[in-house]
């Protein structure tokens, strides 16, 4: 097996390490079911790739056969705006496949939006969902903003969002997770949770994505789940380059991440959380951390904190070159797509204990 642990130079680190083995999924846990991000599938799902042998998906409804027909038991999808048959089609299949659904909304912009949003709560609502997982920043922050201004600036508009939401979700009790979308870093996300202080805003815990913004994946799991509602399981490789390193999602069990440490520890606070695969197939992203245009938006790290966090990159980048999809035809990108999320829900279920 290729996954190495991500382990943190620390005291703690090293206590870790001594630690008494445990089953992955405790006793009561057998149950847990295996579902998948939209984004797993996003090359067939958003890109538009004008392949015959495997078509852009026409609803939900044939997004779920096909989700199934892999081996996942859920996904996270638009369970609003459908139209009623589409609905009625969508239910009676979910309950023959024993299929869970997490919905996805878009946070309302200003006051004018909150009706918009409450239509598509209560819609998603009635499709028998009870999470629904939304992003403040759809894009990545050192890419996205080139000021601290700019930054600022997004930060409240998210608050002021979360706080149009919160009386909404309250009102119609559904949870809202909200991703760790390489935006926030961890003590940035955690001042705004606190800020909505509300049972029913929370988190959709990414594993992998703060990787990014320079923070300990595993630190980032421990520190975010008391607040999770739901998760992207995700795996990671790394590669140096020029102006920092690149970053992939990988097959489960191919890459660096401690995901069975991550996996107990979520358990450990909430047994019945669902776990979503977000294994993107796509070529490997960029983290300029060696530019200043990187910076441009944080408060100053210490030398020696980059320094350890390079060094681990070194210590664990990929002894094998980082996929690259773009030079590969429609039809095989579209083939490697359903090859590698198959591959990772079989990992799971025999190595992760997921049903």
């Amino acid at each position: 097996m290729k996954r190495r642990t991500f382990v943190k130079q620390s005291a703690a680190g090293v206590l870790t390490m001594g630690l008494p083995f445990f089953p992955i999924m405790p006793r009561g846990f057998e149950e847990t079911r295996f579902g998948a991000a939209e984004a797993t599938f996003m090359l067939r799902r958003y890109r538009k790739m004008n392949s015959a042998k495997y078509p852009e998906y026409a609803n939900e409804l044939e997004m779920i056969d096909h989700f199934s027909s892999l081996g996942f038991s859920g996904a996270q999808l638009t369970m609003h705006s459908l139209d009623s048959k589409l609905a009625k089609k969508i239910l009676k299949r979910r309950s023959e496949l024993i299929f869970f659904v997490e919905g996805q909304i878009k946070l309302p912009k200003d006051k004018s939006d909150v009706a918009r949003f409450e239509q598509h709560v209560q819609e998603t609502k009635s499709m028998e969902v009870e999470i629904i997982s939304t992003v403040c920043l759809s894009g990545r922050r050192y890419e996205n903003f080139q000021s601290k201004e700019a930054f600022q600036n997004f930060k409240m508009a998210s608050e002021k969002s979360l706080a149009l939401a919160e009386p909404i979700m309250r009102k119609h009790k559904m949870r809202l997770a909200v991703e760790n979308h390489k935006d926030w870093r961890v003590e940035e996300f955690l001042e705004i949770l606190k800020t909505i202080d509300s049972e029913w805003v929370g988190v959709t815990l990414d594993t992998g994505n703060n990787i990014s913004l320079l923070e300990d994946p595993i630190e980032v799991v421990k520190s975010l789940t008391p607040y999770a509602f739901t998760v992207h399981l995700k795996d990671m490789a790394v590669e140096e380059y020029e102006d920092g390193f690149l970053m992939s999602e990988v097959n489960l069990g191919d890459g660096f991440l401690d995901i069975e440490n991550m996996i107990f520890e979520i358990h450990k606070h909430n047994s019945d959380i669902c776990f979503n695969l977000e294994m993107i197939t796509r070529d490997p992203l960029k983290v300029p951390c060696l530019t200043e245009d990187y910076w441009a938006t944080f408060e100053k790290i210490s030398a020696t904190e980059l320094a350890i966090f390079l060094r681990k990159i070194k210590e664990y980048k990929s002894k094998e070159a980082l996929p690259r999809i773009s030079e590969m035809s429609a039809d095989e990108q579209l083939a490697l797509e359903i090859k590698n999320n198959r591959t990772s829900v079989l990992y799971a279920k025999e190595n992760y204990g997921f049903s």
